[in-house]
């Protein structure tokens, strides 16, 4: 199996030649985040590699002495240095493991660095509400929790409540408890409260990586309009197309590194061709073709046989 292959989601069909492309980066503009030689260690502990036989005896596991675990270093990000100046939206790719989140999670100063530093000009603010949501309330008072979470007041919670609903797109779910929503369901909820909201660094991990081409079309319509009113966004996702429409500027990691910085156009080619995603759009587009002749033939059987 392609390393890829349980990486890139299908919200790539998405459409977004409506979308109106994204502004070009003004490399004068103010600089709003700089990171520094960042190195992120994770410290953790894992099972020995050859664990006993489950089945030998008490006695043979004390006198053997083998550690039941043992503990090993994962260097997540390794010497990360970038700059990001105000009306970048920087789109953030990469396999799993590639580092993305920690460098989200780094830049929210959420993660102390093991070495480098990060410096912002701002308070950056990860994309998520999921600490003040309550599973086992309704969508609709969790939405109004999670409004008075970001910080509105009661009358701008009741102002936009509608809106919030309406572009969660879960439809009279809104009114069950979370805890019977699916995990798209609940995806969708959480980005459609906390895109509510105008952010001065907004960081979005991986939020639209679940929900159907309608919906992250909509999502990257809302990132569109929290890039033109925040100073810098930072999007993880999959979706090269919602990479395409909402950012003007990628950062490739791989391995905790950054080996491309650059334009969408530049770099998204040179990703999908190394991980074998262009024939994979060429597949579905394949599909796409084959499923729109049949409906057109079954639709014309149909007619023939109405005349008939």
């Amino acid at each position: 199996m392609d390393e890829a292959d349980d990486e890139f989601d299908l919200s790539e069909d998405a459409d977004f030649s409506d979308l109106e492309p994204p502004k070009a980066n003004d490399p004068d503009a103010p600089i709003k985040v700089v990171v520094d030689d960042l190195h992120i260690v994770y410290r953790v502990w894992t099972a020995p590699d050859a664990p006993l036989d489950p089945g030998a005896s008490r006695w043979r596991r004390l006198r053997t002495r083998r550690p039941v675990s043992t503990k090993r270093e994962v260097h997540a990000l390794r010497g990360v240095s970038f700059v990001a100046r105000q009306g970048e939206a920087v789109g953030v790719i990469g396999k799993n493991g590639a580092g993305k989140s920690t460098l989200m999670r780094a830049i929210a100063g959420l993660l102390p660095p093991n070495q480098g530093a990060v410096y912002a000009d701002g308070q950056p603010t990860m994309l998520g509400v999921s600490s003040a949501l309550m599973q086992a309330l309704s969508g609709l008072r969790n939405v109004e929790l999670g409004l008075l979470a970001l910080g509105l007041t009661p009358a701008e919670v009741r102002e936009r409540v509608p809106s919030v609903v309406e572009f969660s797109g879960i439809g009279s779910a809104i009114h069950m408890p979370m805890n019977t929503y699916s995990s798209g369901m609940s995806a969708r909820l959480k980005f459609a409260i906390a895109s509510a909201v105008t952010h001065e660094i907004l960081l979005i991990d991986e939020a639209l990586s679940t929900g159907d081409g309608e919906f992250v079309k909509r999502s990257s319509q809302r990132i569109q309009q929290l890039r033109d009113e925040a100073d810098t966004i930072f999007l993880v996702s999959h979706s090269m197309g919602a990479i395409r429409s909402a950012c003007n500027r990628v950062l490739w990691l791989d391995q905790g590194q950054i080996i491309a910085d650059g334009h969408p156009d530049d770099i998204i080619p040179e990703y999908e061709t190394r991980f074998g995603l262009q024939s994979k759009k060429a597949l579905r587009e394949r599909r796409r073709k084959r499923k729109e002749a049949n409906e057109q033939a079954l639709a014309e059987l149909a007619a023939e046989q109405e005349q008939g």
